[in-house]
């Protein structure tokens, strides 16, 4: 029988007058996974900070061991045991590696820093995690990816009885995400007691022992995760049937209008000649492995990155997109995967992150703050953003709105076309959902969409065709006939597909990279 390491008893919190918590109860035990899901908001986030020690509770206790305690800081909770792996990377970008593993807690020899011994142990830990990054390694020039495997890697130094997991894959590719359950069961047999939060139902599935689910600041369900599906967990947290998550995809017209032409397209290092066409009502999935060149390339075409094409034909005008500005003022936007550090100023609120891309339209030498509360009133109603207050620090958003709000953001724009990158990363079902609606209507509308996504059900749901990129080129394409998850995974390892669709049937001959 496992025994109770730390738990939650009628917790509370407010932030001023309003609760966001409404009397936890919540058990984690040694040697048991524990899940806790539910939508953007719903309070999973609060509730793994207030266990960690980053904030305190309002009402209620929190037992160690069984006894009530109270941490006053992180440090306090990390010196009882309990250690956070944070969704958003806890990294000092300017220091290496090794200097984060061992930040606060240096190792010594006299009055010297053992700098050989946290040399030895910080490759240990990466081994571990299978990663190969070398220590010495600036953290602000590691990916997203070895990011994160660096903070498991720092987590799992700290010898945890309590390890809080806050989405830890979300920017993981497969490979990583099992290195990771690997190190989770290994964690679990040798006795320590594990959160677990994540919006991918098939992770929570696989990986709990017990689940928990939270809805607007309540838990509404806990019980062993052999006692409810995925389709169950779905419901439960959003209140209603999810069942249907993609919009039908309609049939498009052979003789579409093409809206954009691509030929020879390079980006130095990440892409090599890709030629590709996108037509009017179209959502043009791009799907491949992390590392392909998917993000680079679509950077590269909207004058993010250092680029040159042989033809670039934007609604039957050939242009030279050097800046962003450009491409915006052209009709073709970009949505970054990484909303945090590129697509909004975090310490900013909502109706100066939502018009700062489009000031041109709220006044020439002021801006007309009622304009942009027009706007913003606007943009909260149709992309159904929620939050306590009007003038909340983005930051204290939830992932879920932060990306609606991004997208409204986008929006101001009047784009012909959009490119969205990773647009569903790290939200819950229910805003997925939204998400997939609202594109689908934006194609509907005669928009045209490109989707990179590393979701392969979201890549087959929501593409009426898809590009797979390998090493930097495009490896075949697929119409919607085509399309399967099968047929995906070959282009990606650099195998024919199934399919007779491949490159061979692409919109342009150049797509023929095979």
């Amino acid at each position: 029988m496992t025994t109770s390491v730390l738990a939650l008893q009628g917790v509370s919190k407010r932030f001023g007058p309003i609760e966001v918590l409404h009397d936890i109860d919540l058990t984690l035990r040694s040697g048991e996974v524990h899940a806790l899901i539910g939508e953007n908001g719903a309070g999973k986030s609060t509730t793994m900070k207030i266990l960690a020690g980053y904030q305190p509770a309002s009402e209620g206790e929190i037992l160690l061991d069984g006894k009530p305690v109270r941490f006053g800081s992180l440090h306090e909770g990390e010196e009882a045991g309990i250690v956070m792996i944070h969704q958003e990377f806890n990294l000092a970008e300017q220091l290496t590696v090794e200097q984060n593993i061992f930040l606060g807690r240096e190792l010594k020899k006299g009055w010297l820093l053992d700098k050989s011994e946290m040399r030895r142990l910080t490759r240990r830990y990466l081994q571990r995690v299978e990663c190969s990054v070398d220590p010495d390694t600036l953290v602000s020039d590691l990916s997203n990816s070895e990011k994160q495997m660096v903070e498991i890697a720092k987590a799992l130094s700290r010898d945890a009885r309590v390890l809080i997991m806050d989405e830890p894959t979300a920017v993981l590719t497969n490979r990583e995400t099992g290195v990771l359950f690997e190190q989770v069961r290994a964690l679990r047999s040798a006795g320590t007691a594990i959160l677990f939060t994540s919006h991918k139902l098939d992770e929570v599935a696989e990986v709990s022992d017990q689940i928990t689910v939270m809805r607007d600041g309540s838990v509404v369900y806990s019980g062993p995760s052999a006692d409810i599906d995925e389709d169950r967990m779905a419901t439960t947290m959003v209140g209603r049937d999810v069942s249907d998550l993609y919009p039908v995809k309609p049939a498009l017209p052979d003789t579409g209008e093409t809206v954009l032409r691509v030929r020879g397209l390079t980006v130095p290092g990440f892409a090599n000649d890709l030629s590709f066409s996108l037509k009017k009502g179209e959502i043009l999935g791009i799907g491949g492995l992390i590392g392909s060149g998917r993000t680079e390339a679509m950077e590269g075409l909207c004058g993010l990155r250092t680029a040159t094409a042989e033809s670039v034909e934007l609604f039957d005008e050939e242009v030279q997109l050097k800046t962003p500005g450009e491409a915006q003022r052209r009709g073709l936007c970009y949505l970054t995967e990484d909303r945090k550090l590129r697509g909004l100023v975090l310490d900013w609120g909502m109706r100066e992150n939502l018009t700062l891309q489009t000031l041109y339209k709220f006044g020439s030498f002021m801006i007309d703050s009622r304009a942009e509360d027009v706007a913003l009133n606007q943009a909260i109603a149709e992309f159904d953003i929620r939050s306590g207050s009007r003038t909340v620090r983005v930051g204290n958003l939830s992932g879920g709105n932060q990306q609606k709000l991004l997208l409204a953001k986008v929006m101001l724009s009047e784009p012909r076309i959009l490119i969205v990158d990773e647009p569903t990363r790290g939200i819950d079902i229910g805003t997925k959902q939204q998400i997939y609606v609202f594109l689908r209507k934006l194609a509907a509308q005669g928009h045209a969409v490109i989707m990179i996504t590393s979701e392969m059900p979201e890549l087959i749901g929501l593409a009426d065709r898809i590009l797979v990129m390998r090493l930097g080129q495009i490896a075949g394409s697929l119409d919607s006939q085509a399309i399967s998850e099968d047929s995906i995974v070959r282009l990606s390892m650099g195998l024919e597909a199934t399919s007779s669709n491949t490159a061979a049937d692409s919109p342009l001959a150049h797509d023929r990279l095979l």
